[in-house]
């Protein structure tokens, strides 16, 4: 970052990388106080990131090819449609297209709903510059906050809490189904696709399930949950339920709860929000045909079923794949940082898990930044890869996906080999 980004004392370059690599992945991890260590100039930098971060590689890419006038050839088509897990490359481009109006467009009824709730507690400029910032930082799961305490002094706030889980939310349902619901408008029938139920499904219930979950983990806690009222329980639960699938912003602070608390936050971490997003993770599709699939093997069925459809066996395995390599991210990398850091290592699970799903929660270094500051600049590498990581991770499976691969025109013999 240039001079002119940052207030005072010189960013030192790590330090700079890390809030850019955090932006750009839209991931929200902080080792510098964004609203006092960085002017206006820098805020707008990293918004820039966020939203440049949040609308994805190929998006953007496709954007430029068609400013300059260029034809998108058929191998960047199936990229893209890795990349934006769109299922066929009809109306691909028309579906880029789409995806830059509505976030646009629930960028700025957000950003409306923020600024004038901020306008009772500052002047109207300032308002609405930081409902803009917001408002974007939630849509693309960012988690970047222009205030030091991120959003705590307005833990009791509704309009403020609906407001940003609403535009997490709609992040993180994926632009898929945008098209699904947009494309039902012209029918006579509304017939939803196995995604989008799917999507919705998994979404409803981990919400409801993560927030029932922190309420009877931390209800007891005086710390976090035990002193409000049962409202503000239930606000606080049900937000920070939505926000630990890959947003990252917070109204308690998070190095209060106890460990059963962080560990269900771990967990939704690692789920992520749903294919097509501004979200990380595995994604609830994902999850979803995990635990259908689980579910089916045990009552002895040979295929996947869900709303009275087959789930492919490929999918099914890939699903299985990305949860592997997703276990296997979080796994290697927290064992490096148990080795270089002398932190705690719930912690350090807590802070991979959060940089490897591009969330942004952290349980804080005794401050108002995360977890990530106390590391030496080898774990902070380490982060910093791990982010690369969580939000590449499509862009690499579409280059593996259009790679030419031959086929077997031959299959060995079959063999038993017993497990468990």
């Amino acid at each position: 970052m240039t001079p002119f980004a940052s207030t005072g004392r010189a960013v030192r370059f790590i330090d700079a990388l890390f809030t850019m690599t955090s932006a750009v992945c839209v991931t929200g991890l902080i080792v510098l106080d964004t609203p006092k260590d960085f002017t206006i100039f820098g805020q707008l930098v990293i918004l820039a990131g966020i939203q440049l971060g949040g609308l994805g590689y190929s998006t953007m890419a496709t954007l430029l090819l068609l400013a300059v006038g260029r034809r998108i050839g058929l191998r960047q088509r199936m990229m893209m449609m890795e990349v934006l897990s769109t299922l066929s490359m009809e109306g691909l481009v028309r579906f880029v297209k789409i995806i830059v109006v509505i976030t646009l467009l629930v960028e700025a009824v957000g950003a409306s709903f923020l600024a004038i709730r901020f306008a009772s507690d500052m002047e109207p400029l300032r308002a609405i510059y930081l409902g803009i910032f917001h408002a974007v930082s939630a849509f693309n799961n960012a988690g970047f906050s222009l205030f030091s305490e991120n959003l705590i002094p307005y833990r009791s706030d509704l309009l403020v809490n609906l407001t940003i889980s609403l535009l997490i939310i709609l992040g993180g349902i994926g632009f898929l189904v945008f098209r699904d619901i947009l494309d039902n408008f012209h029918g006579e029938r509304v017939r939803f696709s196995t995604h989008t139920k799917l999507a919705f499904l998994v979404t409803g219930l981990l919400i409801v399930g993560g927030t029932a979950g922190i309420w009877g983990f931390e209800i007891h806690n005086d710390r976090t949950l035990g002193a409000l009222s049962t409202g503000e329980q239930i606000m606080v639960a049900y937000f920070h339920s939505v926000s630990a699938r890959t947003a990252g912003f917070n109204t308690i602070d998070l190095s209060l709860m106890g460990k059963p608390a962080l560990y269900l936050l771990i967990l939704l971490m690692v789920v992520g929000g749903s294919p097509g997003s501004t979200a990380g993770g595995i994604k609830t599709t994902t999850f979803g045909i995990i635990v259908a699939s689980i579910w089916g093997t045990l009552k002895g069925r040979a295929d996947v079923m869900m709303f009275h459809r087959r789930i492919p066996q490929e999918i099914v395995a890939k699903s299985f794949i990305l949860a592997a390599l997703a276990w296997g991210l979080v796994t290697g990398f927290t064992m490096v940082l148990s080795y270089s850091e002398s932190q705690e290592f719930l912690r350090i699970l807590f802070e991979v898990a959060s940089a490897a799903g591009t969330v942004g929660l952290s349980t804080g270094n005794g401050g108002v930044l995360s977890f990530s500051a106390l590391f030496s600049e080898f774990g902070k590498c380490i982060i910093i890869v791990t982010m690369f990581i969580g939000r590449l991770g499509p862009l690499a499976l579409g280059l593996f996906a259009v790679r030419t691969h031959k086929e077997l025109r031959y299959r060995y013999a079959e063999a038993r080999v017993v497990i468990g």
